[in-house]
């Protein structure tokens, strides 16, 4: 459970608030308590937190005021009631005011950890970075990032610790990486996730028609302009604006976007008020920006205003450890629109040719690759025969040159090191793919210094 769950605890119990605070922070939360609801209202403004957890009763303002208060100034916020007074109709009208859910004293560690389950899952906080990868929820459905490489725990980890700010983030990666799903992971994770998230393709649009769609245009502006328009990063006010492929923006229009992130203003075509917004700007592109800076493409001032918080995707070549994952993970996607009955499994040789490829197009090539292969296969297994010819003359190529160029030994050492690569180490896996023993597996591995 990620610690970027920051929870606040509001309770003129010391003895409870202690406990709760001992407990919700074992468990992996971030937990800040106050004594009395003012105190609680005065914290509120400078944190970031998801959820409250307020005592109803308390001396000066009860936990109904403090309810009343969060709904109406940050209702981002959600809100469990604590009580000693427990009653169905207590219950409902907090219910009905706009609290989640309430606890009655005395609870057990169980209790009070189960409710803020369901606030932390509700709204798709949970953020686990273990063998499944990141989750988070977007327009109302769970979303998996899956990463168990070293080099994806990394984004993980610093895409938890920038999404609560306010940072602008420039995420760098080749072509189908995942550029725009990492945007919205940062955008879950961030205090504006009930706000809008617009994307805008900064390479499909005419450059005539760019500063209209970003900006708006009043009416009359320019021919065609039969209506006043608002544009894009004004329907995206409060919430997270995403500049896909930002170095495809002219330099005339880099000028505007500078001033529309520094001042927090945009200007309408054709107006001459401006308007002040407030978005949190992500931006992402799959070019080398410090080159394209240096030839004089890109603004440099805006490179630096933008690459605040940068973000590195690594190619799928480069975390294999990840493919076994994500072919499941896209079987599983792509099994629930299959007609013929599900796909149990992958051929040993298609596993062998998925992983030895080098997808130059990422995860969107992968993801392609096994949807196609699950639409056009008759049986329950991903073969060999259903994967693209390219790959299948690859790995066939590959096969054929190290036949070729290894001794004997080599092939063995390599054919064994693949293998225990393909089943993540487990020897006793491993011994069975290659049909030995784990005493001759253990023999080998020290004999070939494999590690």
């Amino acid at each position: 459970m990620e610690s970027s769950v920051k929870i606040l605890l509001v309770d003129d119990d010391e003895a409870l608030r202690s406990a709760c605070q001992r407990l919700l922070t074992e468990t992996g939360y971030q937990v800040v308590v106050a004594a009395s609801a003012e105190e609680g209202i005065k914290l509120v403004r400078s944190n970031g937190f998801h959820l409250a957890l307020v005592d109803y009763r308390m001396p000066g303002m009860n936990g109904l005021d403090f309810l009343h208060h969060i709904r109406a100034a940050h209702p981002q916020i959600d809100v469990v009631m604590i009580t000693g007074y427990a009653s169905i109709e207590m219950a409902v009208e907090a219910i009905r005011q706009g609290a989640y859910d309430y606890i009655a004293k005395p609870f057990e560690p169980k209790q009070l950890l189960d409710v803020v389950e369901r606030v932390i899952k509700k709204r798709g906080l949970f953020s686990q970075t273990h063998e499944a990868g990141l989750q988070f929820e977007a327009d109302g459905r769970l979303v998996t990032i899956v990463g168990k490489s070293p080099s994806m725990q990394e984004v993980f980890r610093l895409l938890l610790k920038v999404a609560p700010t306010d940072s602008t983030v420039l995420i760098l990666g080749e072509s189908g990486t995942g550029k725009e799903l990492i945007a919205k992971a940062i955008h879950a994770h961030s205090p504006r996730k009930n706000k809008p998230f617009f994307a805008m393709d900064c390479g499909s649009l005419v450059e005539t028609l760019f500063e209209s769609e970003l900006f708006g245009h009043v009416k009359g502006s320019f021919t065609g302009a039969i209506a006043t328009k608002h544009g894009a990063f004004e329907l995206a006010n409060f919430g997270t604006f995403f500049f896909d492929e930002v170095g495809n923006i002219s330099l005339n229009m880099q000028a505007k976007i500078l001033r529309a992130i520094q001042e927090k203003e945009i200007r309408r075509v054709g107006e001459t008020d401006s308007i002040h917004v407030d978005v949190r700007v992500i931006a992402a592109t799959n070019l080398d920006l410090r080159q394209a800076v240096e030839k004089g493409g890109f603004r440099e001032d805006l490179f630096y205003r933008l690459s605040v918080i940068p973000i590195q995707l690594p190619p799928l070549r480069e975390r294999k450890e990840d493919l076994h994952a994500l072919i499941e993970h896209f079987i599983a996607k792509h099994n629930a629109r299959r007609r013929k009955g599900i796909i149990e499994s992958v051929a040993e040789d298609a596993t062998q040719s998925l992983l030895e490829y080098d997808w130059p197009g990422n995860i969107r090539e992968l993801e392609n690759v096994i949807e196609r292969a699950i639409t056009i296969e008759d049986s329950s297994q991903i073969t060999l025969n259903s994967l693209p010819k390219h790959i299948q003359t690859r790995s066939q190529s590959l096969a054929k040159e190290e036949a070729k160029t290894l001794s004997l030994l080599e092939v063995e050492k390599e054919h064994i090191a693949r293998t225990l690569q393909q089943t993540n180490w487990n020897i006793s896996q491993a011994a069975r793919l290659l049909e030995i023993d784990r005493k001759t597996l253990y023999e080998k591995i020290r004999k070939f210094g494999l590690q």
